[in-house]
């Protein structure tokens, strides 16, 4: 029976090396691929040629699990980064017009592209992106998701591309896919559609009748202003000036990304170290606390015996064991530093974020935390000056010509 129990102990302190050896195994890390930019098949003729606008992502924050480690502030700073990085990378398929990022979904454009950061820890990337044309087609909506390498932190071997370039790339190659299967005619149509829909959000009353909407909600043209129409000519001068507000916007995000490159890497460096070491801790910690557990209890049990070296043996595993289940608890509480840490890495971040001013040809405006509210206003702006411009102009002509 003595030689049962110690035997037992005996196993059992094999099993608790072999749990502590376990946590030391390095976790593999996997890596993703970057899929060649595309363009379109064919070269796109001038007139079809679309505008697309990247909006402001949405940064996620209500939609995190419990048990995710947010911080908001990163979040929101992501929220205007990775938009300019994918409008980035739409611009150098070469298969687009202007590609800008815009402060909300609600300008008019002939593709608008949103999307919602579902995961963002250094280490790994989930988007959720939704694609609209201007006759409220929907082209994708997607989730997707990348993997950073290893190596994409390490200065040694990092590369130029962005650790999750993969996952913009895949979003440009796939709504290039559906832009190639297009008509030439509905290309058209959707650029007429931004147009008219750009008219009417300054005068819907003179521009009434030339859209309609299918039994599913679609934008139709169904007739067309004729090309001298005075007051279509002040809508495409007003629409230009709305372009150049834009572009000059791109200046800020370009300014922001600049400036968010180097402390964001470097958020991303450390976090993407800290989400590896915190779930080999968590692990290791789990391990250790099993492997306490299972020797104090076998220790009790050689202890409560009569014989004298199952009893010392039993000891001796309620010894080892509660340095285990020491050892466990201290790990837990070095993970918390590294989540501790990650925090005040976020809030370095947020500090390095400073409001910026974009000198304008008549005015200065101050971008800060509300680009939204800028832009209203500039749109009220532009209400103004087409009040102004238009007069006493009559409405366009109703015998204009008809689309079927």
């Amino acid at each position: 029976m003595t030689s049962r129990i110690t035997a037992n102990v005996r196993w059992l302190a094999v099993v608790c090396l072999g749990f502590s050896l376990a946590g030391c195994v390095s976790q593999t890390v996997k890596s993703t691929s970057i899929p060649t930019l595309q363009g379109s098949a064919l070269p796109v003729p001038e007139d079809e040629l679309m505008d697309v606008a990247v909006a402001i992502f949405d940064p996620g924050i209500d939609f995190v699990d419990e048990d995710e480690r947010l911080y908001p502030e990163v979040r929101r700073a992501e929220a205007r980064y990775i938009p300019k990085l994918l409008s980035e990378v739409l611009q150098n398929s070469g298969a687009w017009g202007a590609v800008r990022v815009v402060p909300n979904e609600d300008r008019i454009t002939d593709l608008m592209i949103s999307g919602t950061i579902l995961h963002s820890d250094g280490e790994t990337l989930e988007l959720k992106v939704v694609a609209k044309d201007s006759r409220d087609y929907v082209w994708l909506e997607r989730v997707y998701e990348g993997t950073a390498s290893r190596y994409a932190y390490d200065a040694k071997t990092r590369s130029t591309y962005d650790p999750f370039q993969a996952v913009y790339h895949q979003i440009a190659n796939d709504l290039i896919e559906r832009f190639d299967k297009l008509p030439s005619a509905q290309r058209k149509e959707i650029r007429t559609v931004s147009e008219l829909l750009f008219a009417q959000s300054f005068s819907t009353e003179a521009f009434e009748g030339y859209l309609d909407k299918t039994r599913k909600g679609k934008q139709l043209v169904v007739r067309l202003p004729a090309e001298d129409d005075p007051m279509l000519a002040r809508v495409r001068m007003l629409r230009e000036r709305d372009h150049v507000f834009v572009d000059t916007l791109q200046s800020y995000y370009s300014g922001f990304s600049e400036e968010m490159f180097g402390p964001y890497q470097e958020w991303r460096k450390l976090s993407y170290q800290e989400v590896i070491a915190y779930q080999q801790l968590k692990k290791e910690s789990m391990q250790q606390l099993i492997a306490g557990g299972a020797a104090i209890i076998a220790g009790i049990a050689a202890a409560g015996s009569g014989d004298g070296s199952a009893r010392a043996a039993g000891n001796v595993a309620i010894i080892g064991g509660g340095y285990l289940l020491k050892s466990g608890l201290e790990t837990r509480a070095e993970a918390q530093i590294h989540v501790e840490a990650l925090e005040e890495i976020g809030q370095s971040l947020e500090a390095e974020i400073t409001p910026q001013v974009i000198e304008l040809e008549d005015r200065t405006v101050m971008i800060s935390g509300s680009v939204e509210d800028q832009y209203a206003q500039w749109r009220e702006v532009l209400a103004e000056i087409y009040r102004n411009e238009i007069g006493e102009l009559a409405p366009p002509a109703s015998d204009a010509n008809i689309q079927n």
